[in-house]
Parts: C-alpha cells; sequence; structure tokens
C-alpha cells in the first residue's frame, strides 16, 4: 500500500488534473490565472523508478506509454479521479496516509510511485504548444502543494548564516553572559534590542559560508549587502514578507543607489536572487548559473486549480516569488546564530536566511 503526505499526493493530483485539463494555466504574482496566457499539452511526462511514463492524446482518449506498453484510458477519468483525490486531501488531517482507490487507478497503468524518481530534478514534465511562437518546448517542473503546509525556497543551515561585527559597544563578561542568556519566545529579537540599548549596532561584514557568498556575488556583487539588510530589518521590525523588507530597505537605501530615476534596485536584485534559488541555487555548492532541469513551478492551489510559472515566461515567475515568500525563523541552535561571540578582539553576532512560501 502507498501512504504519503499531502505534498507527496499532490504530486499524484497535480498529475491527474494537469492530464484532464490538457492546457497550462499561467498565473500571476498573486496566485490568479492570466486568461490570455494558456498552453495547450501534447503529452505529459513522469519518470518512476521503473520508467518513464509519457501521457498523450487521441481525441478524449489519454494514451500512457511504458516502454513498450501502450494503455488508452478516457480524459474523463483522469478527471473523475482528480476531483475525487482532491476531495479526500481537504478531508484529510493525519500526517501520512493512503487512498486506496487512487492507487488502483495508477496501478492499472503500472504506476506505483507518488514521487518521481528521485535521481530526477523535475517533479513532471510538459511538452507545450506554444502558440506565440509555434513551438512545442519540453518545460519541468517542481510541484509546490498549498493543500498542505507552506513549503520553503530556501532551507536554513550553517551555510545561510550572515555575520555582523557590533560597533560602538564594549561589554563586560557578565553583559555578554546575560545577553546571551535572554530565552524568551522572540529571543533573537530581544538580544539584539539589547545589544542597541547598550549602544551598539550591527554592521555587516560576511556570510559564513564563502561559497553561498560568492554565489551571491556572482548574481550581483550588492546582494550580500542587501540581503544582510533585509535580514537585519527582519529581526528588529514586525516586518516578515519579502517585500514590505525590499521595500523598506530599498527607501533606507544602504547602497546608496541614485534614486531619482526610480530604478528598482532593490527589488530587482532580490528577483534575481529568489529566481536562482528556485532554479537549483543552493548555499552549499558553486553556482555557475546554469539553471537545472526544473524550470519553473506548477503551484496548486488550496481549491484545487494548478497555475505554472516557469522561466519562459520569467516576469510572471520572478513576481510570483518576489510576492509569496516571506524570511523565517529557523533554529539557532541546530545553526548556530543568535549569540554575541568574541574574535580577534571584536563582538560579532550571527543571523540566520530562510525563505518560506506564504
Amino acid at each position: 500500500m502507498i501512504t504519503g503526505n499531502k505534498g507527496e499526493w499532490s504530486e499524484i493530483y497535480t498529475l491527474l488534473k494537469v492530464i484532464s485539463d490538457k492546457q497550462l494555466f499561467a498565473g500571476d504574482s498573486n496566485l490568479n490565472k492570466i486568461e490570455n496566457l494558456i498552453f495547450p499539452i501534447i503529452k505529459v511526462l513522469r519518470d518512476e523508478t521503473n520508467g518513464t511514463f509519457e501521457f498523450s492524446y487521441d481525441n478524449d482518449l489519454v494514451i500512457v506509454k511504458n516502454g513498450d506498453e501502450e494503455i488508452r484510458i478516457s480524459a474523463l477519468e483522469f478527471q473523475k479521479q482528480a476531483r475525487f483525490l482532491l476531495t479526500k486531501l481537504k478531508e484529510k488531517t493525519n500526517a501520512t496516509f493512503s487512498i486506496p482507490e487512487i492507487e488502483n487507478f495508477i496501478n492499472s497503468f503500472d504506476s506505483h510511485s507518488l514521487k518521481a524518481k528521485s535521481s530526477v530534478k523535475s517533479d513532471i514534465k510538459i511538452v507545450i504548444h506554444d502558440q506565440r511562437t509555434g513551438t512545442n518546448p519540453e518545460l519541468g517542473f517542481s510541484i509546490k502543494s498549498q493543500l498542505g503546509g507552506a513549503s520553503t525556497l530556501l532551507n536554513a543551515g550553517k551555510t545561510t548564516n550572515f555575520i555582523f561585527k557590533i560597533q560602538n559597544l564594549n561589554l563586560a563578561q557578565n553583559q555578554i553572559l546575560e545577553i546571551n542568556e535572554i530565552d524568551t519566545r522572540s529571543k533573537i529579537k530581544d538580544r539584539l534590542e539589547k545589544i542597541t540599548s547598550f549602544g551598539g549596532n550591527l554592521l555587516f561584514e560576511k556570510t559564513e559560508s564563502s561559497i553561498f557568498g560568492n554565489n551571491l556575488v556572482l548574481i550581483d556583487s550588492a546582494l550580500p549587502k542587501i540581503i544582510a539588510e533585509n535580514l537585519k530589518l527582519f529581526f528588529t521590525s514586525t516586518f516578515s514578507t519579502i517585500v514590505e523588507l525590499t521595500n523598506n530597505v530599498s527607501e533606507k537605501n544602504p547602497i546608496d543607489y541614485n534614486l531619482e530615476t526610480n530604478h528598482p534596485f532593490y527589488s530587482y536584485k532580490i528577483k534575481r536572487f529568489l529566481t536562482d534559488i528556485a532554479l537549483g541555487m543552493m548555499p552549499s555548492k558553486v553556482w555557475t548559473g546554469e539553471f537545472d532541469t526544473t524550470g519553473g513551478y506548477l503551484v496548486v492551489k488550496e481549491n484545487g486549480e494548478v497555475l505554472c510559472y516557469h522561466i519562459y515566461n520569467r516576469n510572471e515567475f520572478e513576481d510570483y516569488l518576489f510576492t509569496n515568500t516571506k524570511l523565517e525563523t529557523a533554529s539557532s541552535t541546530r545553526h548556530e546564530f543568535g549569540k554575541i561571540y568574541e574574535e580577534n578582539g571584536g563582538l560579532y553576532f550571527k543571523l540566520n536566511l530562510q525563505i518560506r512560501f506564504k
């Protein structure tokens, strides 16, 4: 019996829904359909451990191929199964569960897995017809579901720590201890408040990981400082969304750009950063700027609608990431940040970057 969580079952839901829709709907930054941007689907591909499944159409029939095997199933059956699965996913409250009826249906064409093969970057690949260019590109997607909990865009790690030097402050050992022992619900914020009340302020020095720092510089040389400013604002204010943080940092203009002509320096650079993370940049690996095979996201909305965001439509993809993400506080003990420490006669403080979808 197959069991999985809502995110994993959402992969099968997306497969069934996309096949039955026969077209992909592009979405805007607010997760609304863009009515005039619809791509007819020619075929859908999914890699599983027992081969690559190919779903194409013959009028109202779906032709399922895996190797030499070929099965024909009504497109209406895919629609019926997708609706049934959505109802079940909305009902379920336990962490993992089985849905025998759906398992029986996918078994009927020899599919036995909720998730695509782990060695493959894309959860699903779709060949579309682009009426604008007359071409049939194959697009790779990761599936992001809103049916379960919000997923992360950038996972925290020691590699995502940013190191700040505390300026204008001399503290005795007992004062450092007093600040580090603050253990409230919002302890990082409260420790920073205490540092400020003593007259100290944080100046960004570098990222803990030189690989991550260099990845950021590769995207844009000002990016480490811009993200550090967003991070500092997050831990010292009530702002948490990427939009709020970036707009506020832009008003302060720490890089001292010429803003007379209203160039969107800060939002432009942050959008590039988010897009590169979405398309394969990882803090612990050297980023060369080459996107992996996943060119975008299929987002499963709470109402079951599936929207497509792809580098193919770069502006919509960047706006979606920018509008739908926020910073959050990860575990300070696990990732070793949020305490004053001494080094080379100076005082330092680390803040950690984690980005989640709203």
